[in-house]
């Protein structure tokens, strides 16, 4: 029997969480989350007049028994809104963690599971999407509670290799799913290309954006010292460099004005933005960091 990525104790505590979202997005009604459009639901909203062709059914005859004049009803509509998850499973989710520490693919997919789970308790459909060079086969994670033991098993069974190409894998994204909506993503962000270019063009389509970056202790602080011979984990391509402290701490810094850049592009764009460190137990991350899901 496999090891869960997220034991029952875990779970429990999930149980009390809900995905939220800060645009409006025009979406299926349905859901739990508060939106600014009128329409059908359960809220009441406001009144406005009656024109030609409007739904009897919603007219508010008490209003018009006491005023002579016809005036519709409008309630709050709560949307659906598309929730998808796009999973990191290039080649360098299994690169640079430390030692006793887990790679940041099991990582990345614990984080995906417990978010796939709390979508699931408030009856939301969340799109789980892996990708590398391109999108892989996705898995609609719906149904309640009771569907988690399926997307559990899904997640354990993806395996990461290959290398990233996000602005390939964003027109991909763009053109399979039209419909804006929330879009998180767990991910290195470790690509060649410029890897910020990509995120943009999701937000200028509509997207909102929570981006959740993981890393690993080698990724970020480097513990080699003397001459190195460095070996990309997509492209295999070898380097070898003269490494030392004063080496090790401008790559940090430079790592760490990278991770900003990326939190400033999901910020300016009205999205959110998590580092995370595979140090850092999933539990504690969720309810600590990640500040992404509010309690209810």
């Amino acid at each position: 029997m496999p090891e869960p990525l997220v034991d029952r104790h875990f779970l429990e505590r999930l149980e009390r969480l809900t995905l939220h979202w800060q645009k409006s997005f025009n979406g299926l009604v349905g859901g739990h989350n508060v939106s600014r459009f009128p329409g059908p639901g359960q809220e009441f909203l406001d009144h406005r007049n009656f024109h030609q062709g409007d739904d009897l059914r919603a007219v508010n005859w008490r209003a018009y028994m006491r005023f002579e004049k016809l005036f519709l009803k409008m309630f709050q509509v709560e949307p659906r809104v598309p929730v998808r998850l796009l999973l990191d499973a290039s080649a360098s989710m299994l690169a640079g963690s430390g030692p006793g520490e887990p790679n940041k693919f099991d990582y990345a997919r614990r984080l995906a599971a417990a978010l796939m789970y709390v979508g699931l308790v408030r009856l939301d459909s969340i799109l789980l999407q892996p990708f590398s060079a391109r999108l892989l086969d996705p898995f609609l994670c719906s149904g309640g509670r009771h569907r988690f033991q399926p997307a559990e098993t899904y997640l354990r069974s993806l395996g990461a290799g290959g290398r990233t190409n996000y602005l390939d894998t964003v027109r991909e994204y763009l053109s399979t799913y039209p419909q804006r909506g929330l879009t998180i993503i767990i991910s290195d962000f470790l690509d060649d290309a410029d890897c910020c270019r990509a995120l943009q063009y999701l937000a200028d389509f509509g997207h909102e954006l929570l981006l959740i970056q993981v890393w690993g202790t080698e990724d970020r602080e480097p513990s080699c010292d003397g001459e190195i011979e460095f070996i990309d984990a997509e492209s295999g391509a070898r380097e070898k460099i003269i490494v030392d402290r004063q080496a090790r701490g401008a790559y940090t810094d430079a790592f760490d004005e990278y991770a900003a850049d990326i939190r400033k592009l999901a910020m300016r764009n009205g999205g959110r933005y998590a580092g995370l460190a595979t140090s850092t137990p999933v539990e504690e991350a969720i309810f600590g960091p990640l500040m992404i899901i509010e309690g209810v």
